[in-house]
């Protein structure tokens, strides 16, 4: 009986893997988990390991190749800053078609807390129910979005502005507009020159963020200050955040924004 041929293996099984999986492996070899490799990309630890078992990933390629340059320049390595850092380089799934696919995803987030008393437990209110606080709230609004108004970011201003929270926020316009460098420790700490390119020739920057750690920038602006601010320009977002880039010398006048993220917190007590 002729023997079956055996299939030739064309190197070992790690050399097969998909450009993902191999960007994912530096990673891991560095320290990582790929539940943090998921939380750097914004997406679930299973899609991680389908890198390995069925090759998927594309997409996420160019936002894994900046983390690991990041990680391997000795830059940050907190999750916040790397996630930061891929946010925007994540290509967007396409269909059968060769478009851009909809992905169902959280454009406003709003996170309430339990209110403890003196000895730890929880707040009863009348309805038998725990007592429930403010404590953050986000949202984000592209092109089209933010010509209209940018209508889903109000919220968020005022949930800032009534519970005495702070605000920062999240800009995404076209290179070359900025009139600062990206690695000036009071706006977009984290972010370097030369290491975040968008593939649309834009790119973001993060105020008030404090994204650095202590010291590397405003800790959030006043939201009844940033309320007023928002008033002013007759309740649109977008153009107050617009007029205050401009007044504050951060943007050539006139610079459409593409892309605008706001995040509202509650500031911990000391």
């Amino acid at each position: 009986m002729t023997p079956r041929r055996r299939r030739s293996s064309g190197g070992s099984r790690r050399q097969q893997r998909s450009e993902a999986a191999r960007l994912t492996d530096e990673l891991l070899d560095a320290g990582f988990t790929k539940n943090q490799v998921g939380q750097i990309l914004d997406r679930n630890p299973s899609l991680v390991s389908q890198f390995f078992t069925k090759n998927k990933g594309a997409s996420m390629v160019e936002a894994l190749r900046a983390v690991v340059q990041e990680v391997q320049a000795g830059g940050p390595r907190d999750i916040t800053s790397l996630k930061a850092l891929a946010a925007g380089l994540v290509q967007p799934r396409l269909n059968a078609a060769g478009y851009k696919a909809r992905v169902r995803g959280k454009s406003r987030q709003r996170a309430e807390k339990t209110v403890k008393d003196n000895r730890g437990k929880p707040v009863i209110g009348p309805d038998g129910k725990a007592v429930k606080a403010w404590s953050s709230s986000l949202a984000r609004a592209g092109r089209q979005h933010i010509a209209s108004g940018a209508s889903r970011l109000r919220p968020v201003v005022e949930d800032a502005a009534r519970h005495g929270g702070r605000i920062a926020f999240t800009v995404r316009a076209r290179k070359g507009a900025f009139k600062h460098d990206s690695g000036r420790r009071t706006d977009s700490p984290g972010l370097r020159r030369n290491v975040i390119q968008r593939r649309d020739n834009t790119e973001e920057r993060a105020y008030a963020d404090n994204r650095g750690g202590p010291g590397s920038g405003e800790e959030g602006f006043d939201g009844a200050a940033f309320k007023a601010m928002v008033d002013a320009a007759g309740g649109d977002v977008s153009a107050a955040v617009q007029k205050w880039l401009v007044d504050n010398d951060r943007i050539e006048a006139g610079t459409p924004l593409v892309g605008l993220e706001i995040r509202a917190w509650m500031p911990r007590e000391n």
